[in-house]
């Protein structure tokens, strides 16, 4: 980002497709619900847990999107997923913990993980599993050396694939059968185009699911995100909360809950990814990149770069330099074989991504 900026500053146009967020603003309904606030007055502390109308609003969302009757009880209003994640490995990981994770993955996992003194374990996927965690793969992993938890997200970051209904529940029931906490990361629930997401919560009242209005809701800045906690977990995270953060911030509370509201605005901006989607997909093989993981949702493509590059950060710097596209090298996710994988986030307009589809293929004949 900082390489782009300095182009961009020097009068030259960059397509950036390195970071995940959203071009769209948030719901018009959110940022309403925020300048009443503000005219309003006073905005002060919540209640750590969340405000209850949200946390309500959050689990009758459950109910309508996935049939889930979800008690609000065990939703608990976070800043964004990232607070979220490190919340609920607080609450359920001691240091020394093994807790297994899909390579490539989220970065962060296994940072926050290796911060609080717990193991990440990376288990490999490939294309004969769909590039998602097997059962088998969890059995083997902790048959080496016991797990106390998995963390899965579908769909995925940095792939985009999605674990189809039955490989999710296969999963949780594998992994609750040896005493495994299960983590479903389902903050792009709703970027969905091959089939629709499922959610653990549907699956099972023992898992953690963790979830933001930052993707489907364009929300990034505003920072808050929710977790659907199992019901003895609950006070844990709460109490963890009031000592770590105090509360959510309120206003980002009141724009979240009007958010929901603004679900048809949201879906416009989701028509626009999958148009993105189609762009890249018919256009890279065309332009040189042939090889792709599954792109079934989210707004990435993870791309195989293996027949110009062993070294994907160079690639992309030169990328970057010459055809003035920025994306993210696979080594960021893959520390194993990423350097021979990029990551292209579709967040943008559809007109930039004809625009970087060209480049790329100049970039490429070009050598």
């Amino acid at each position: 980002m900082e390489r782009a900026a300095r182009i961009e500053a020097a009068g030259g146009h960059v397509i950036h497709m390195e970071v995940g967020q959203p071009a769209a603003p948030a719901p018009t309904t959110a940022r309403e619900a925020a300048r009443r606030a503000l005219d309003h007055g006073r905005i002060g502390y919540t209640t750590a847990l969340g405000i209850p109308s949200l946390r309500a609003r959050i689990a009758r969302h459950y109910g309508d999107t996935y049939g889930v009757d979800l008690d609000p009880g065990r939703v608990v209003v976070t800043t964004g997923s990232s607070s979220g994640f490190l919340l609920t490995f607080l609450a359920q990981f001691e240091p020394g913990d093994r807790v297994a994770i899909a390579n490539p993955g989220y970065p962060p996992y296994r940072h926050i993980l290796t911060a609080l003194g717990c193991e990440p374990v990376l288990i490999e996927t490939d294309a004969a599993s769909r590039w998602v965690i097997t059962p088998e793969a969890l059995i083997e992993a902790h048959r080496r050396t016991p797990l106390k938890g998995v963390l899965v997200a579908s769909p995925a970051n940095p792939t985009g694939t999605m674990m189809r209904p039955e490989a999710l529940a296969e999963l949780v029931h594998t992994a609750e059968e040896h005493g495994i906490r299960f983590i479903s990361d389902e903050i792009y629930h709703g970027l969905d185009y091959a089939f629709p997401a499922s959610t653990a919560a549907a699956i099972s009242p023992h898992a953690t699911i963790i979830h933001s209005f930052s993707k489907y809701f364009c929300m990034t800045g505003w920072r808050v995100g929710w977790m659907v906690m199992p019901q003895p977990l609950v006070r844990a995270v709460e109490r963890l909360q009031q000592n770590l953060m105090i509360s959510v911030p309120t206003l980002s509370q009141i724009a979240a809950e009007a958010a929901f509201d603004g679900a048809s605005e949201m879906e416009g901006v989701k028509h626009g990814y999958e148009e993105n989607r189609l762009i890249l997909t018919q256009g890279l093989p065309l332009a040189g990149l042939p090889e792709f993981l599954p792109v079934d949702g989210a707004f990435y493509l993870y791309a195989d770069v293996s027949r110009f590059t062993d070294d994907s950060a160079a690639f992309a710097r030169r990328l970057l330099d010459e055809a003035h596209v920025a994306a993210t090298p696979g080594v960021d996710f893959d520390p194993h074989r990423g350097h021979h994988y990029l990551r292209l986030s579709y967040a943008g307009a559809p007109a930039e991504m004809r625009v970087a589809v060209e480049r790329i293929g100049a970039f490429l004949r070009k050598g």
